[in-house]
């Protein structure tokens, strides 16, 4: 009984991959980052091909060599107040950030969209420690693992 359970992903594990057989590498440019925060294609863009290597589905080459493109445009950055100050009910003492992206999966021989989702997130919460900029900073890595986990999850599981 537990068997056929696991085989029919009833509990959703996966057996193998979920691509077509055709797809097995994938290039990773730098990230467009349209957000109006600077500088997060780099923390983004990172976090995904460390994700893409954790996964295992796809291997990460050359785009001469790669069967599809991933191609991601950051299109949010946001942040949320999540609590506020005993003594100062409108000073927040922690936020949530949350980054926002579209996501194509391209064929490289072909130019034709294998799959696309044009809102993927990530988030992250920080308690503001004094420097705003330095406690954003810090939250970055953990927004953009999160955004990564949901972008590879994505585009693997899109089939």
């Amino acid at each position: 009984m537990t068997a056929c359970i696991l085989a029919s992903g009833c509990l959703g594990y996966r057996i193998g991959s979920t691509l077509p057989p055709d797809i097995r590498t994938v290039y990773v440019p730098a990230f467009a980052n349209r957000s109006g925060e600077p500088e997060l294609e780099a923390a983004t863009t990172t976090a995904v091909i460390r994700e893409l290597q954790r996964d295992g589905t796809l291997k990460i080459t050359d785009s001469d060599e790669a069967d599809v493109r991933l191609e991601v445009t950051l299109t949010g950055y946001r942040l949320q107040p999540l609590r506020y100050s005993e003594e100062r009910p409108t000073e927040s003492t922690e936020f949530r950030l949350t980054l926002e992206a579209d996501v194509i999966l391209w064929k490289q021989q072909t130019g034709t969209i294998v799959s696309s989702n044009g809102f993927v997130q990530g988030e992250s919460t920080f308690e503001v420690t004094g420097d705003m900029s330095a406690d954003k900073l810090e939250a970055l890595p953990g927004a953009a693992t999160d955004l990564a986990h949901d972008i590879v999850e994505t585009i693997v599981e899109a089939w």
